[in-house]
């Protein structure tokens, strides 16, 4: 199975009221291509050449999970994103963050909190468990909730090159933006309660 590049379900500069076009060009355009491409190379006359992304992800290592993690971790990030989107969760996913946050604006401040305090490069993630018990986890590099066994909902990239042209280093500022473009209609559908 060879892997394929999405095309983005928005215009690259639909999103500049938070990350630039180009920002998405170097990010999209061309770290998950490469990631993609990678990928592609690595599985090539293997075991993993026929099996699906999440199922590489779990069961590799080394560079093939990097690329395999890093491919899919792009791909669920931008595709959370709309200009026009839902602007708040409703129903029983705000009924959780409530619950297990205390409220939605305090579920916030956390995950901001949980991005900035990644140390170097990686990911801060909304997760669910088996209950639907509702977690933010700091990952570093590739890491994600699939390999943890848990069901990733939302995600915001850490990694300098997703915020640097636009923010420099101002990563507390590039988190906080990322709620103007999070289409919650998306992260509702991810929760499967």
């Amino acid at each position: 199975m060879k892997f394929v590049q999405p095309p983005l379900p928005y215009a690259p500069d639909a999103l500049s009221d938070a990350i630039s076009p180009v920002t998405i060009d170097y990010h999209y355009g061309k770290h998950e291509k490469a990631y993609i491409d990678n990928l592609n190379r690595l599985i090539e006359g293997t075991k993993y050449a026929d099996m699906p992304l999440e199922r590489i992800i779990v069961e590799s290592d080394g560079a093939l999970f990097n690329n395999a993690s890093q491919a899919w971790n792009h791909i669920f990030y931008f595709f959370q994103f709309s200009p026009k989107g839902l602007k708040m969760p409703g129903g029983a996913l705000m009924e959780r963050i409530e619950k297990d946050f205390g409220s939605f604006e305090e579920f916030q401040k956390k995950f901001e909190e949980a991005g900035v305090g990644v140390f170097g490069s990686g990911w801060v993630w909304l997760a669910n468990d088996a209950d639907g018990k509702l977690e933010i986890i700091k990952a570093s590099n590739a890491e994600n909730p699939l390999c943890m066994n848990l069901n990733p909902l939302l995600v915001f990239d850490v990694w300098e090159h997703a915020y640097y042209l636009d923010y420099q280093n101002r990563r507390a500022d590039y988190l906080h933006r990322l709620w103007d473009i999070v289409d919650w209609s998306v992260i509702e559908s991810r929760y499967p309660f």
